[in-house]
């Protein structure tokens, strides 16, 4: 039973900023896309609020 609740909480949790910033920058694809992508991070593109 509790094996059925951690699976339930693991898919409603939702990703802190840091994840999803490094989710964003796992993504590039080279280099110049990557430091593209950490200016964009710097700038606050994932910190600013809704």
């Amino acid at each position: 039973m509790f094996t059925q609740l951690k699976k339930i909480t693991r898919a409603l949790r939702v990703p802190s900023v840091e994840e999803r910033e490094m989710g964003y920058l796992n993504g590039s694809l080279d280099r110049i896309d990557l430091e593209y992508r950490q200016r964009q991070i710097d700038r606050g593109l994932f910190r600013k609020g809704f």
